[in-house]
């Protein structure tokens, strides 16, 4: 675990015209990586841009859903996104909730920590077939691949060591990052005592039923946070960030960050709410104590020191849970000046 984590940025989800301009940006600024999110855009096609816009900055999905996609279709991709970014990408992949991927994307749902292990294992079957020219060979209960024709492979390529980091709430995708990814991508719903007490002793368990080191595994998270440089604008942004909350921490799967904390009431009044479609409702059930312990909140330069202190020795990586737009390139400026001691 690094003493301090780098500061990474996300990337805004509007608009595909401006990603390569934003990217270009996020790395004038200082940024150590770019996140983009499978929200209204296809993740991959931002990291893209990203790419001939840049040529320093990490590139990430952060994250990609793993299971609409079959692991031939995601591995060439990242394939082609490692090869042209220059070794700059890292494959970050996500389960997502049942509803989302029967009733969004029309796919089965099969248990899904089990599902996407063997999704990783037949990813880099594919990658090792095109690096090494051997055999496709992947008999899985969830994937058979035995097919890899010349005319399908593209061949290798000078970065074929591809990081990848799997998303996760709960103790068991927490192992299975420690057991088989090279990072973890915390939710940006947590809180430092839920990273310590279940993300951090659950990847250590994966990683020491596979023999591998703490350093393995890379931890990265975005962080709410509420910057602004009046009242006015830390309350907005405060508020904002309390609705947020409110919709993660209805969803059950989040619930574990809640019973760290001993709120599960805060949690069944927000899934009554939620059931009843009361969405307007809910944020006014986040109390301050839930705020106090998710959000960052400062003016811009007491954000990026808050995110130094809070996270040092806890995470690898971090980001604002902020999308990055030109527009606000002098406040992130002073955000990472402030995180970088200055």
């Amino acid at each position: 675990m690094a003493a301090e984590p780098a500061l990474d940025a996300v990337l805004a989800m509007d608009d595909l015209h401006e990603a390569g301009a934003a990217a270009r940006a996020a790395e004038d600024v200082g940024f150590a990586a770019l996140w983009t999110n499978e929200t209204k855009h296809d993740p991959f096609i931002k990291v893209a841009l990203a790419a001939g816009a840049t040529s320093r900055l990490l590139l990430a999905t952060g994250v990609a859903i793993a299971f609409p996609r079959s692991p031939t279709v995601t591995a060439q991709l990242a394939w082609d996104l490692a090869a042209l970014s220059g070794g700059r990408f890292i494959l970050g992949l996500g389960t997502q909730v049942k509803a989302h991927i029967e009733r969004r994307f029309g796919v089965a749902w099969d248990p899904p920590v089990a599902k996407l292990g063997e999704y990783l294992t037949a990813v880099r079957a594919v990658w090792r077939s095109w690096q090494e020219d051997v055999p496709l060979r992947v008999e899985g209960r969830y994937y058979r691949l035995s097919l890899m024709t010349p005319f399908f492979n593209p061949g290798p390529i000078a970065h074929p060591e591809i990081p990848v980091y799997i998303a996760g709430v709960n103790p068991l995708l927490c192992r299975l990052a420690g057991e088989a990814a090279q990072g973890f991508c915390v939710h940006p719903f947590h809180t430092v005592p839920y990273l310590t007490s279940v993300v951090v002793p659950n990847i250590t368990r994966g990683l020491e039923a596979r023999g591998r080191p703490r350093t393995a595994v890379r931890l990265y998270a975005p962080v709410f946070v509420a910057a602004g440089d009046t009242p006015e604008e830390r309350r907005a942004e405060t508020e904002r960030a309390r609705a947020q909350i409110a919709f993660y921490a209805s969803t059950p799967s989040y619930q574990i960050v809640l019973r760290t904390h001993g709120w599960d009431d805060v949690g069944g009044r927000l899934q009554r709410l939620a059931a009843q479609r009361l969405w307007t409702e809910m944020a006014a059930q986040v109390p301050e104590a839930v705020i106090e312990a998710v959000v960052v909140r400062g003016s811009w330069e007491d954000v990026g020191r808050q995110l130094r202190s809070r996270y040092a020795g806890v995470l690898d990586r971090v980001a604002c849970y902020r999308p990055f737009k030109t527009a606000e390139t002098p406040k992130w400026e002073r955000l990472v000046r402030a995180f970088r001691g200055g």
